[in-house]
Order: C-alpha cells, then sequence, then structure tokens
C-alpha cells in the first residue's frame, strides 16, 4: 500500500519525462508533485519555457497539454532525500528504466546529479544532456528545484531552459 495519491503524469511519446527523487511529506500529503511552497519546480519549467503560465501543483495533469509529465525514482516520502537509502535509488531507477522503455519520451531529466548516479549507477555525472539513451530516449541531468538546493531560480531555469531549446531544436 502506497503513502500516498501520487500519480505518475505520463503518456507515450511525450516530449520530456520530468524525474523527480521522491515525494516530500508535502506532496505526499496534498498528493501533487513538488507541492512544497519552497520547491521551485512550477517557477522553473514556466520561466525555461515549458508552460505558458505557472501552474500550481494541482495543475499538475495540464502539463500532458505542453507534451510535459512528471514521475518519481522512489516512492516513499521523507523530509529529505538524503533519507533514501543507495538500494532504494537503485531499484528506483530499474524500475524508471523499463517504464522510459515502455513510454518512450524523447527526454527523460532525473532532476538531481547523485540520484542519477546511484540509479543508473554512474560514477562521474556531468550536468545536462547524457551520452548514453534508453532505447528513443535522450537522458539529462537537471539540478533539483527543492527549496534545499542552493542554486538560484535563474540558475536552475538558464539548465532546464537547455532542454526546452534542445527539444525544441530536434523535432
Amino acid at each position: 500500500m502506497s503513502e500516498h495519491d501520487i500519480r505518475d503524469i505520463i503518456a507515450p511519446d511525450l516530449q520530456v519525462l520530468f524525474c523527480g527523487i521522491n515525494p516530500g511529506k508535502s506532496s505526499a500529503h496534498t498528493g501533487y508533485h513538488f507541492a512544497h511552497p519552497g520547491n521551485r519546480f512550477w517557477k522553473v519549467i514556466y520561466q525555461a519555457g515549458f508552460t505558458r503560465e505557472l501552474l500550481k501543483p494541482e495543475q499538475e495533469q495540464r502539463l500532458m497539454e505542453t507534451g510535459c509529465g512528471i514521475t518519481m525514482l522512489v516512492e516513499r516520502p521523507t523530509v529529505q532525500a538524503n533519507e533514501l537509502d543507495g538500494d532504494e535509488l537503485r531499484d528506483g531507477g530499474s524500475r524508471l528504466q523499463h517504464k522510459i522503455l515502455h513510454y518512450q519520451p524523447r527526454a527523460l531529466a532525473v532532476l538531481g546529479k547523485d540520484a542519477f548516479q546511484k540509479a543508473f549507477r554512474q560514477r562521474k555525472v556531468e550536468w545536462g544532456e547524457q551520452p548514453q539513451m534508453l532505447g528513443k530516449t535522450r537522458l539529462w541531468v537537471l539540478p533539483n528545484p527543492s527549496g534545499l538546493n542552493r542554486a538560484t531560480l535563474e540558475e536552475m531555469a538558464a539548465s532546464y531552459r537547455q532542454l526546452h531549446d534542445w527539444l525544441q531544436g530536434n523535432r
């Protein structure tokens, strides 16, 4: 039995599937992805050009209109992602890979370098586009929009905008 009602926002052939690490307690309580008031996901994807207006967590299903979706590596809610152990992230990475091969979005954006390294068993990872693919899906690593991340909103939006621009230029 799941500890929350958060569901993937996913369909075949999305432009991008954003993959958060795991739900925070606020998200688990509300049932919406990136629901904590300090989380900057909705602002970042708006500023990066993925949405035409600033969406609220409760409007998350509208992402499908933009060709975007959301999933998570680990289902278990925590206060901070560092409460997850390596096995949980590796198991989540295995489930995520199966999901990607089934749905085949153009891009998978994992939100967090450490989470990507553990989930995909990679030692050295740079921000941005990754050299490997999953089927037809290009892998990206973008900053986690958590309020605990010290990157500024502008820095994060610039990283996400690189993915947005790549999607626009590779239609």
